[in-house]
């Protein structure tokens, strides 16, 4: 299946530490990277008061389900030392299944699309320099035209050409 994660860290060497969240996706014998994005910095969402972001997304193939998935990542940010804390907070890494797909799912615990990535420029941005023909499974609508009705890219700075 066709996924998409997006990968972000504020704490530490953010950029190693996106490489590294890579590095362990790629390292898992259900899952083949396809295509990562640039590293972008950006400005925090949710909670302003914490430093930038480093984010980016990678495209991976894998024959894992939604929920094997989302555990699996749970185990990364866990092994890259992520600890529970404050909702949108500060955080080493974070790792979010953005599309699985077509899939729709809506549980407790995993809801993808991931919900508000129509106002997540820290997604939309990486997303749409490796996908933007991409359909919305909700929305119907491209990640290029999602990232376009964005109100502005203020915040969102490429870093590098590659992850």
């Amino acid at each position: 299946m066709r996924v998409f994660i997006s990968i972000g860290s504020n704490l530490g060497d953010r950029a190693a530490n996106c490489r590294e969240a890579v590095r362990r996706i790629a390292g898992n014998a259900d899952m083949r990277v396809v295509k990562a994005s640039s590293l972008y910095e950006t400005e925090p969402w949710g909670v302003a008061d914490q430093g930038a972001f480093v984010n980016s997304v990678v495209e991976i193939e894998t024959g894992a389900e939604p929920g094997e998935l989302f555990d699996f990542l749970k185990k990364v940010e866990a092994g890259m030392g992520r600890t529970s804390g404050e909702r949108w907070g500060p955080r080493v890494i974070d790792l979010d299944i953005i599309f699985y797909g077509d899939l729709v799912v809506d549980e407790e615990r995993l809801k993808i699309p991931h919900p508000s990535i129509e106002e997540r420029a820290f997604v939309l941005v990486p997303l749409n320099e490796i996908a933007p023909g991409l359909i919305h499974p909700v929305s119907g609508k491209k990640v290029s035209e999602l990232l376009s009705a964005l109100p502005g890219m203020s915040g969102v700075k490429k870093l590098t050409d590659t992850i």
